[in-house]
């Protein structure tokens, strides 16, 4: 397929977009993919699916280094056809709709965040994403950016996705490259396989586990853990220097 046309746009500018099957190009957004999913991307997954990170692994995730990052990066294996389709979209759309990725809650709207050198306040920036095929700026009503983020849910993984770009950004100033291969493995474990985390916590057997806020007392509040999670790679990767 041709690049996208980016079109600046800002929070309270409005644009009209829909999609359903109604729409003539239904499902050809999620073909012809290669989709990075991010750790909160694959909680809400497995959690959905009442799967563990291994068998998301096995079943629907590949895991490559960040070129850029030297980070584990988990993104969807697709479907064994010529059209990389993902391996969660069916005739009659997404099988997983509810737990589906940011980028595609956001869709068609891309997102960029700058963090500011004096006061280190986030900003956000926004951009709509038109693709030649897209026929979804044709129909439905008018709506801003900032109501289509809340109608599409996506708060929350914004906010622990952002945290993920503290860590990137932190990693590509103190250590860039590739991680040790013990390393690495504290990276998955930490966004995307909670339960050996929290044995490793159970038996006080990760490092660093002293130096920081102590680990979530609620076992089943996934969120809190994962952003314990981030906050204990960073000690344990660069210690005071986060």
């Amino acid at each position: 397929m041709p690049e996208p046309e980016l079109i600046a746009i800002g929070p309270d500018e409005p644009f009209q977009f829909q999609c359903g099957p109604g729409v003539a190009c239904f499902n050809q957004c999620c073909q012809d993919l290669n989709q990075a999913l991010t750790p909160y991307d694959v909680l809400r997954l497995r959690s959905h699916l009442h799967l563990s990170w291994d068998r998301i692994h096995e079943q629907y995730v590949v895991l490559y280094t960040g070129p850029s990052t030297g980070l584990p990066v988990a993104m969807f294996r697709f479907q064994n056809d010529a059209e990389k389709r993902c391996p969660f979209v069916r005739s009659e759309g997404c099988s997983v709709y509810s737990a589906r990725p940011t980028s595609c809650r956001l869709y068609p709207v891309a997102r960029a965040i700058q963090r500011s050198r004096n006061d280190g306040r986030i900003s956000e920036h926004f951009a709509l994403i038109k693709e030649t095929h897209c026929r979804g700026f044709e129909r439905g009503p008018k709506q801003t950016v900032r109501q289509w983020l809340e109608s599409q849910q996506v708060r929350e993984g914004l906010a622990v996705d952002d945290r993920m770009m503290e860590l990137i950004a932190l990693k590509n100033r103190l250590r860039p490259g590739p991680l040790a291969p013990g390393q690495q493995q504290w990276a998955v474990m930490a966004f995307y396989d909670l339960d050996r985390l929290k044995e490793h916590v159970a038996t006080n057997s990760l490092p660093a586990m002293g130096a920081g806020e102590p680990p979530p007392t609620d076992a089943m509040d996934e969120i809190q853990w994962l952003s314990w999670a981030m906050a204990w790679l960073k000690r344990a990767l660069f210690g005071t220097q986060s």
